[in-house]
């Protein structure tokens, strides 16, 4: 290789990138590493035009360079722009992604199914579960409210009802299911009672507090699931009832009640019983009933036979349960409960049995198996 013939060549090189645009010191560095470049690779393979080759390699050199350097600059720019070091705000947008999930376009099931999944992170039996219909069924709903939402704007955030609805299940999730979701629920809800003067957020946040103070006496040492009648009282949460009962008589005392509002007052009058039996189940009875007026749910008519059956007696609860589908979820459940409590042990476990193959989670369906052995055990004695 002529080494003389190569440095030879540099100014003419060196003067080519100059007029093309590089300013003197970068068309400078290019052009040396071009020369590095061509003494690597010519004793092997040597161009047939050695000027025209170092410029268009000195030329590349200098493209690279030159996008590296504005690559840097930009990066040294953002960090220029960037906040100096320092406690970082505390800003929590989930509340408001609740809200932008919620979106008008979409029927307020699509909505608080949708966000169940997206912000919750329920997984779709769950949430199938929580409405009362097949898994199947609720993916489709799912689908249907991604297609709806993939090509609008989500600058028109949903109605406050809605997003009470998707708290209140996830919150139910937490509380019951497979997912400790409870606490997010509720610090969410304190949120929105904070930004919002409204009867029935401040119905839901005494709902859940109510709930999450009984939650420490609903399981045992080993994890097993304790009956409310069952329960030790002496475990309950008496700061979060008394804060939940507090808040649930400012909201009634706006006479604008709620389904919300309705609940807190029925787990009001169990937290406010020292014991099991001085449950007043008649004013239950009348909350119940003033919910079906609200809601006309089957899920409230369940849980109103139970009351009924602890309020006149376990003939007139399976007489309310017998006007209802058995195909509700906890319909066996109810049934065997009630037949307990009339005298009739033998279809009791036999329903206590087949609740707990429908039972929505493992430890609901270890306890209705335990008490279908319960029963069993006495019967054989």
């Amino acid at each position: 290789m002529d080494e003389a013939l190569i440095r030879s060549l540099t100014p003419s090189v060196l003067t080519i990138l100059v007029r093309r645009g590089a300013d003197f010191a970068a068309a400078e560095d290019a052009v040396q590493d071009a020369l590095v470049e061509a003494f690597r690779v010519w004793p092997a393979d040597p161009p047939g035009d050695a000027k025209g080759w170092l410029v268009t390699v000195a030329w590349r050199k200098f493209l690279d360079q030159a996008r590296a350097d504005t690559a840097r600059r930009r990066r040294e720019d953002r960090v220029d722009e960037e906040p100096a070091p320092g406690p970082a705000p505390d800003v929590d947008d989930t509340l408001q992604l609740y809200f932008l999930c919620a979106h008008p376009s979409l029927t307020p099931s699509s909505a608080v199914a949708l966000t169940l999944r997206a912000v919750g992170g329920l997984t779709t039996r769950q949430i199938a579960q929580a409405y009362l219909v097949p898994e199947a069924t609720m993916a489709q709903r799912i689908s249907r409210a991604k297609r709806t939402v993939s090509d609008v704007r989500f600058d028109q955030p949903g109605d406050v009802a809605t997003v009470l609805r998707v708290l209140y299940l996830v919150f139910n999730e937490g509380y019951s299911g497979d997912v400790d979701l409870a606490a997010e629920a509720i610090r969410l809800t304190r949120q929105l009672a904070a930004a919002i003067d409204h009867p029935e957020v401040a119905g839901l946040l005494a709902l859940m507090l109510l709930h999450h103070a009984r939650r420490a006496g609903r399981t045992a040492p080993d994890g097993s699931l304790v009956a409310l009648a069952e329960q030790d009282r002496g475990r309950w949460d008496t700061g979060l009832i008394a804060e939940g009962v507090g808040i649930l008589q400012a909201a009634l005392a706006r006479d604008r009640l709620g389904e919300f509002q309705a609940q807190a007052a029925v787990a009001a009058l169990h937290a406010d019983a020292p014991t099991a039996e001085e449950t007043d189940w008649v004013q239950i009875v009348e909350w119940y009933d003033e919910l079906i007026r609200l809601t006309d749910s089957p899920v409230v008519r369940l849980n109103r036979a139970v009351a009924v059956g602890e309020a006149d007696g376990p003939r007139a609860g399976l007489a309310a349960l017998a006007a209802l589908d058995d195909s509700l979820p906890r319909h066996a459940a109810v049934a065997a409960y009630l037949h307990e409590r009339d005298g009739d042990p033998e279809t009791a476990a036999r329903l206590y049995t087949e609740a707990a193959r429908k039972a929505p989670n493992l430890a609901e369906r270890d306890y209705l198996t335990r008490q279908a052995a319960r029963l069993n055990a006495g019967r054989r004695r």
